[in-house]
């Protein structure tokens, strides 16, 4: 267990302006960037602060896989603006996707235990990641530069064999922070449940993550609700429109293989402007990652907003 040092208070951002939108994509790593949007010339090593010239937000996908140290996670801070904002995927284990022991810190691995062997979750160790994840972003906060904290749930955890309620533990741990949670299986808002699963994001004061994604009655296809459920943030996710890729593609390039067109960007920023008439701030996550896709989407997106609403002169 690492030891912990005294840290300095948390910096807080400065405040939002009522129904600010900010804007980005999921990861700025991701291959298809790195092949078809990154100019050749921008190294490794700049690629997050020259993502920064163009979004002020982004949403970190490789916590989902392993948590960062906080030496990895305070340089992200230090590569970017004052403004700049950091959505966390939190840890699978969390989101209750099936995880082998080695994407656990070595300190909480199971003993004799093969390191691709499955974990077997229980509240002891699920409450001790939240609290190694918390560690970890620690040096954002202290930044003032943390967002949300992204719960993206595995489409196997539904009605019929889990309740919300088991997700108390770990969000009693992350009280304080912004949260959000990203349902991905659609029983959850049938019309015998959906009044109850409100009702708990509401109660629990956590982000309900709506998102833009195909049609269709798959149970991992969720159907479109935009509620707000905490009035600190609204929360989407673009997933693209491929419905055939979104259900059986295997890779990310195949589920999110969707360039999304302009018409379809403005219904978006319809919904982005109705959720920000409720919530003080508002994240706009595009996903459709394949090739370069999602930030030249999102860059289409930005331009949209600030023809709707233009900048103070």
């Amino acid at each position: 267990m690492p030891s912990k040092a005294t840290k300095s208070p948390p910096r807080k951002r400065p405040k939002a302006r009522p129904g600010t939108i900010l804007v980005g994509t999921a990861s700025w790593t991701d291959s298809g960037f790195i092949e078809d949007w990154y100019p050749p010339d921008v190294a490794a090593k700049e690629r997050l602060a020259w993502y920064a010239e163009h979004f002020n937000l982004v949403e970190v996908n490789s916590s989902f896989y392993a948590i960062p140290s906080p030496r990895t996670v305070a340089s992200w801070a230090e590569q970017t603006t004052a403004e700049f904002v950091f959505d966390l995927k939190l840890h699978r284990l969390l989101s209750r996707h099936s995880t082998q022991i080695g994407m656990l810190p070595r300190d909480l691995r199971p003993k004799g235990k093969d390191a691709k062997s499955k974990v077997k979750p229980t509240q002891k160790l699920e409450t001790a990641m939240a609290e190694r994840f918390l560690e970890s972003a620690a040096p954002l906060a202290e930044a003032g530069k943390l967002g949300a904290l992204l719960l993206q749930l595995s489409p196997s955890f539904s009605p019929r064999k889990h309740r919300l309620e088991e997700l108390d533990h770990v969000l009693d741990v992350l009280k304080g922070h912004k949260v959000a949670v990203e349902l991905r299986n659609r029983t959850w808002l049938a019309d015998e449940e959906v009044d109850d699963t409100i009702a708990y994001f509401r109660k629990r004061k956590i982000a309900f993550v709506t998102v833009d994604g195909p049609e269709g009655s798959h149970f991992m296809i969720m159907p479109k609700l935009d509620v707000v459920t905490t009035p600190k943030l609204a929360y989407l996710r673009a997933h693209g429109r491929n419905r055939e890729g979104y259900v059986r593609g295997r890779s990310v390039a195949e589920r999110f293989d969707y360039d999304y067109p302009i018409d379809e960007l403005e219904e978006i920023a319809d919904r982005a402007e109705d959720l920000a008439a409720a919530a003080g701030e508002t994240h706009i996550i595009f996903n459709n990652n394949k090739s370069s896709y999602a930030p030249k989407a999102a860059e289409r997106f930005r331009r949209i907003l600030a023809e709707r609403v233009p900048a103070p002169g």
